[in-house]
């Protein structure tokens, strides 16, 4: 159902069984998949194409131009997978220049308030938590969950498979499977809770612990511990990913943290 009370621009392109309730805002070169539902008050500015069977929830902006002093107006986008949901009050906001489009992938979960600044790029099967917010230039890959409050840096990478604490800050990049928390970020073990419960194998995960004790454990410098498991472990896609993850870091990673007395009580 698409209230009269809704404002849809001429040239939008709605699909079937689309549903658009009282106030909210369709602007012009938008396209809205099959049985997508946008709340009241929501507004999907120009130039933003959203998938099929998303839920785009009361107060939520997707779309508006960047937060960028150096954006000139070039004709930016964003795009939005199926199945997305997109909560209260969340923004997310167009591309500049250097990616040209802002990317929502399928099957996230944006909760309430959280910013998606330009040029981001979001996997398939991501969950931002409440009020996380990214900063522009920011990678997230498949199936990485970042906690409430959350923060990350300028073209921060985070690897698939993360699990990030909340109220964290996210300067240095991220390696696939691993969870992280305190200040600064720290690795802090592989995300084994998350590997299982997407039908990781007992041999991939014992693998991945073992690439990460090598990298993080062992105290060797990055490029020591690259080199020990470049020689000493079997050729696999998840080696190749995570040395390829390492290798094309431009901030470089975050540590271990260093050893401290309340270590032991530290639980996550």
């Amino acid at each position: 159902m698409i209230s009269p009370l809704a404002y849809i621009h001429p040239n939008a392109k709605i699909g079937n069984g689309v549903s658009i309730d009282p106030f909210a805002v369709i602007h012009e070169n938008v396209t809205i998949g099959d049985n997508t539902h946008i709340m009241s008050h929501a507004v999907i500015d120009q130039n933003t194409h959203i998938g099929m069977h998303c839920r785009i929830f009361p107060g939520a902006v997707v779309g508006a131009v960047p937060q960028d002093l150096k954006y000139a107006g070039e004709d930016t986008i964003v795009e939005v997978g199926d199945y997305t949901t997109i909560r209260e009050c969340v923004t997310i906001n167009r591309g500049t220049k250097d990616r040209w489009k802002t990317i929502i992938g399928s099957h996230c979960l944006l909760m309430a308030y959280a910013h998606v600044a330009h040029d981001c790029i979001i996997g398939n099967n991501v969950i931002l938590g409440n009020a996380v917010q990214l900063a522009g230039h920011v990678t997230i890959d498949n199936y990485a969950i970042l906690s409430g409050m959350a923060g990350a840096h300028q073209f921060a990478h985070i690897g698939e498979h993360t699990y990030i604490a909340g109220h964290t800050v996210i300067r240095k990049d991220v390696p696939p499977f691993i969870k992280a928390a305190r200040e600064p970020l720290s690795y802090m073990g592989i995300n084994i809770v998350g590997l299982q419960r997407r039908g990781f194998t007992k041999e991939k995960i014992s693998e991945i612990s073992g690439i990460y004790h090598v990298l993080f454990v062992e105290k060797h410098t990055t490029s020591i511990a690259v080199q020990s498991i470049e020689s000493n472990f079997e050729a696999s896609p998840i080696k190749e990913q995570i040395l390829g993850f390492i290798s094309n870091s431009k901030t470089g990673i975050i540590k271990r943290p260093s050893k401290t007395a309340t270590d032991a009580d530290f639980t996550f």
